[in-house]
């Protein structure tokens, strides 16, 4: 089975849904499953360094990449949509990751050209929350071909229950699949005991580790754990917020910091990739993702994977299952909620230590080996389908 991935970007900076592509595609060609990417060289502030139009590997996995131009807020590449309408035809099945770009609209019009089946990963770009953001702009791209495209898929691929229920009530549509993302669990290891209590003169932290945004609730974390950090048996905590994103609001976050006096307290490391990640992540003592919209929440099931609790909204896909089995702490994204869920949970090592190996075992469900396997009978019953229309 031949199984093409299109997605506008793959750079980890535009976060969970980018950085989960190549180990999504690792996982399947460990199943056996022939599967290349094709993308465009955008990245945030730059450009990924791949040599352009000519095939490649990216972290392991076949891969082709093209030149990616910008008209205003509108992202094109017309290299990416020749490539499809010549080569989708050489694939049994497209996976299509996202929505909203010229990207996937080609790789869909090519699909349908070529009666090759395809399935759109939305993003959590069509639950009501999302659509509410820049709706004229939205509406005007559904009608121009987004729609099309979404009923023209051999399935949608949620990542939650949640992101299926919210997207399949706003567009009225009833095809959908449930699969989550996934975590190398065998890369994962279990949290530095130093880190906790200020053992071995190490302060613990919190960690914050999504792309920088408002829509990720950061600002009202930053002031809920200064307001937390008040209680005198709190003060040698620190929030250590690892990101990027949009210039102007990782501003206002250092404007919140300088305003609070909380240089001491607070550090924002940039983005952390690769060994980095991983020291951050095996040293937190929890991990915070208080987005006030989040399809999924994979930095989530990376620290699970670890032994690492977890603060999240409710909004969060996976918020449920974080509730349902313990693995952390579910709170509204509002100051005082949250403010009193901190001081709760950094008051209580062993309660955090529980809800560590909660979310540990958690997190075995969702082992990319697990995953790929869900993937794999997806894309068949679609290749079926499509064979006996």
């Amino acid at each position: 089975m031949k199984v093409l991935h299109v997605i506008h970007a793959v750079s980890p900076k535009y976060g969970g849904p980018s950085q989960a592509l190549a180990p999504m595609c690792k996982a399947l060609l460990a199943r056996g499953v022939d599967v290349q990417i094709a993308s465009t060289d955008a990245e945030p502030g730059g450009r990924i360094p791949f040599e352009l139009e000519t095939p490649t590997m990216y972290k392991g996995v076949p891969a082709i990449f093209f030149r990616e131009k910008g008209f205003g807020t509108f992202n094109y590449s017309a290299g990416l949509a020749r490539w499809l309408d010549q080569n989708v035809a050489k694939f049994d099945l497209v996976h299509i990751h996202g929505v909203f770009s010229q990207a996937c609209l080609a790789a869909a019009a090519a699909c349908r050209k070529r009666r090759v089946p395809y399935i759109v990963r939305p993003l959590g770009h069509i639950e009501p929350w999302a659509l509410a953001q820049k709706p004229v702009r939205k509406k005007i791209f559904l009608r121009l071909g987004g729609a099309t495209m979404l009923r023209g898929a051999a399935a949608i691929h949620y990542v939650s229950a949640a992101e299926k229920e919210g997207s399949e009530r706003a567009l009225a549509m009833n095809h959908g699949v449930v699969i989550p993302l996934g975590v190398e669990l065998e890369a994962a290891t279990g949290p530095i005991d130093a880190a906790e209590d200020g053992a071995n003169g190490k302060r613990p932290y919190v960690l914050v580790l999504s792309r920088l945004q408002p829509t990720k609730g950061i600002d009202v974390l930053l002031n809920a754990f200064l307001d937390a950090r008040q209680d005198p048996t709190l003060n040698g905590w620190q929030l250590l917020i690892a990101g990027d994103g949009p210039p102007q609001f990782q501003a206002s976050l250092r404007r919140t910091i300088k305003e609070r006096n909380a240089g001491d307290s607070v550090q924002m490391t940039g983005w952390l990739d690769g060994e980095a990640k991983t020291r951050a992540l095996a040293g937190a003592s929890l991990l915070a993702l208080p987005s006030h919209h989040e399809a999924f929440g994979l930095c989530v099931v990376e620290a699970m994977a670890r032994g690492v609790p977890v603060l999240v909204g409710p909004e969060v896909g996976i918020s449920a299952e974080v509730q349902a089995t313990g693995s952390g702490w579910v709170s509204s994204v509002d100051p005082v909620s949250l403010a009193d869920t901190l001081v709760a949970a950094l008051s209580d090592p062993n309660e955090r230590r529980r809800r560590g190996e909660a979310g540990r075992a958690l997190s075995r469900k969702f082992d990319w080996a697990n995953v790929a396997g869900m993937l794999e009978r997806m894309y068949e019953s679609s290749i079926a389908r499509a064979n006996q229309a």
